[in-house]
């Protein structure tokens, strides 16, 4: 009997395939950096074709790190960056076109006629999403637009569209699956989260053909089966989620108003709001959590654009430090950040500000400020911006939140967790496996298979490792968070003509 899941963990700057056994532990990782392109200011693409092979890669590497052959691996689950936009021909299968990323600003503008022309009620009311770049439809426009016969080709039925879950599914499966899930599906401003399908409005709004787009199905079936791609024995492929949703799941937030939060490159914070949508009154999306067992569940979902990427800008724009695990000692070797705050707005500010002209600053610099000021104004910005979401979140949910389920790299930072926990009031906990997107993407697929019986037994392998509890002075908190607010200000103006 196959004994073990295999996820694809494909995320914004690297691959990540993970080996886990039947209780939800980690047996082996493996994990490759690839190319970011940015072919002007605002822009970023990745190759697909980078994409496949890096995942491919890593995939065999994680099966032979843990000693194991593809007759042990039970089912593969791929969890992925969403709304992050392939466009490729049917025939060769070869993109038409580089990936072009979700933290992709190159359609603000777009966006912002959409706005002055009065449909984000429509758009919001039909996907839960407000209009903005961040989205896949616009990239698929300007892709149909921009590329030579792209939009003829398109009308043909020869071109497909996927998000990077569909782009695997269809390499995996040789062109025999276009596919997707309801959770990738619900970040593309194309789908109707009434009737968890492609909607007609926006297709024709957006002026994309329906036969480009992938058939959409639940988060927990099998889609398809490999063909002979890591040998010649054949995985089923059987779970698929957007890497928050994913994480969600694999926190184990089946419950309403539970909520966690992911810091990887960006800043997510989910909450699972049931199997109703709830609108946001606050600026945050409505989104499909996942779909498993006929079951539907939605939440609500903030996101902050730069997280830990605010380290890495640290290392690699600015030099000060030289890997990303030395933030924390630089941070903590001053015992302020001496009235520096760091807007990390690289992208536009995400939820719930929503501003996508904004752009990244710094305020508060004396002739005293040191590298190791900013360090600690880079790290807090994470925290702030969290709480940024829970206020929002909170507004919307009528529910006051005591305990925060944390994962992704940025929560090795002890020093950046008790932070969040001081600014939240809340409790934050840690758990013993912190890769939880592809733990999501794991059970999800294990469910479809019978490799796990039920969510009540997967619900028994989550356990926390570590919680950090407020301890903040409230005066002190008060100032930090009015500080804040300031420089978000200041972002803000700057982006004004």
């Amino acid at each position: 009997m196959p004994d073990h899941i295999l996820a694809f963990d494909q995320g914004t700057t690297s691959s990540r395939a993970i080996v886990f056994d039947r209780s939800g532990s980690i047996v082996s990782v493996a994990q490759k950096e690839f190319r970011q392109v940015y072919p002007q200011p605002g822009w970023v693409e990745h190759d697909p074709m980078e994409i496949w092979s890096s995942q491919l890669g890593v995939a065999a590497e994680a099966i032979t790190r843990a000693s194991l052959e593809v007759k042990d691996i039970d089912a593969i689950g791929i969890t992925n960056q969403r709304e992050t936009t392939i466009v490729w021909d049917r025939v060769s299968g070869m993109p038409v076109y580089n990936a072009i990323v979700w933290q992709d600003r190159r359609t603000a503008d777009y966006c912002d006629q959409l706005k002055k022309e009065g449909l984000e009620a429509m758009v919001r009311s039909k996907t839960g999403l407000v209009i903005d770049a961040y989205f896949s439809a616009t990239k698929i426009k300007w892709i149909l637009d921009h590329v030579d016969g792209a939009r003829k080709m398109a009308e043909e039925g020869k071109l497909a569209f996927g998000t990077v879950d569909s782009w695997l599914l269809w390499n995996l499966t040789k062109g025999q699956v276009h596919a997707t899930d309801v959770s990738n599906a619900s970040r593309t401003m194309l789908m109707n989260l009434e009737t968890l399908d492609w909607d007609e409005d926006l297709l024709k709004l957006f002026n994309i053909p329906r036969l480009m787009l992938p058939f959409v199905k639940s988060s927990s079936e099998v889609y398809g089966i490999t063909q002979r791609i890591l040998t010649a024995k054949n995985i089923p492929i059987a779970g698929m989620a957007g890497d928050q949703q994913s994480a969600l799941f694999g926190q184990v937030c089946t419950e309403p108003g539970m909520v966690k939060n992911t810091y990887g490159t960006g800043c997510f914070m989910l909450m699972n709001t049931g199997e109703k949508p709830v609108l946001s009154n606050n600026n945050l999306l409505t989104t499909v959590a996942w779909q498993v067992g006929g079951k539907t569940h939605y939440a609500l979902e903030g996101s902050v654009f730069i997280a830990g990427a605010v380290v890495q800008w640290l290392r690699d724009g600015l030099g000060i430090i030289r890997n990303s695990a030395e933030v924390e000692a630089l941070a903590s070797s001053v015992t302020s950040s001496d009235g520096v705050y760091v807007v990390p707005a690289f992208a536009g500010l995400g939820a719930p500000h929503w501003n996508q002209h904004a752009r990244g600053t710094i305020v508060g610099l004396t002739r005293g400020s040191t590298r190791a000021h900013i360090a600690r104004a880079a790290v807090q910005s994470i925290a702030f911006q969290t709480w940024d979401l829970l206020e929002a979140m909170e507004a919307d949910s009528g529910i006051s939140i005591r305990e925060l389920r944390v994962d992704g790299g940025a929560t090795a930072n002890n020093f950046l967790m008790q932070f969040q926990s001081d600014i939240l009031k809340s409790k934050v906990v840690r758990p013993m496996i912190t890769e939880t997107t592809a733990l999501g993407a794991a059970y999800l697929a294990g469910l479809a298979t019978g490799f796990w019986s039920s969510l009540d037994e997967i619900g028994q392998y989550w356990q926390s490792e570590k919680v950090f509890d407020p301890g903040m002075d409230e005066a002190m908190r008060s100032d930090l968070l009015k500080g804040w607010q300031r420089a978000v200000r200041a972002a803000k103006a700057w982006a004004e003509e």
